[in-house]
């Protein structure tokens, strides 16, 4: 049975950047197994932020590989995910991983997946998991209609998310930089 963490949204405004994830772990696709988990963290001495989406244990696996990356390359985001990629590329990891990362500091944001892409999004938002769609979608409205900072932007779409997907839930744990 795969245990499954859901929805993150990143958004950068006006020097600041916010990622905000909800804390549903879901056990296949009926059975909510927490409530409270926390998929968001500082990583880097607290110099970037990461959020994941995907089967636990590959989130995990990521991350980790992930922070390797940035501690190599001496917190040089681009650097690390590129590296990363190129891991898989050049057949070193044994599998692809059933996870996404959504990776920020306050010059880049970048999408991470475990099967070896790195994806530079479009405009100030990203969004990844189940719930990623309606998260991205309401980001960005926010981003363009309103004057909310980024950490309320972030919190509000994960907020919308939870109305919408069953597998994102309103415990939102919310990181800034």
């Amino acid at each position: 049975m795969e245990f499954r963490g859901t929805t993150i949204c990143a958004v950068k405004r006006d020097g600041q950047v916010a990622i905000a994830g909800d804390g549903q772990v879901t056990m296949g696709e009926s059975v909510i197994l927490k409530g409270t988990a926390v998929k968001v963290k500082r990583i880097y001495d607290g110099k970037a932020l990461m959020g994941y989406a995907g089967s636990v244990s590959d989130a995990f696996a990521l991350s980790e590989k992930f922070e390797e990356m940035l501690q190599k390359y001496s917190g040089n985001l681009m650097r690390s995910a590129v590296e990363l990629a190129q891991l898989w590329r050049n057949d070193k990891m044994p599998r692809k991983l059933e996870a996404l990362l959504i990776v920020a500091d306050r010059d880049n944001m970048l999408i991470v997946s475990g099967s070896g892409e790195v994806i530079d999004p479009d405009g100030e938002v990203c969004a990844i998991g189940s719930g990623g769609n309606y998260a991205l979608a309401a980001a960005r409205a926010l981003a363009k209609n309103t004057t909310l900072s980024a950490e309320d932007i972030a919190r509000k779409s994960l907020e919308i998310a939870g109305e919408l997907c069953v597998f994102t839930n309103d415990h939102i744990t919310v990181e800034v930089l």
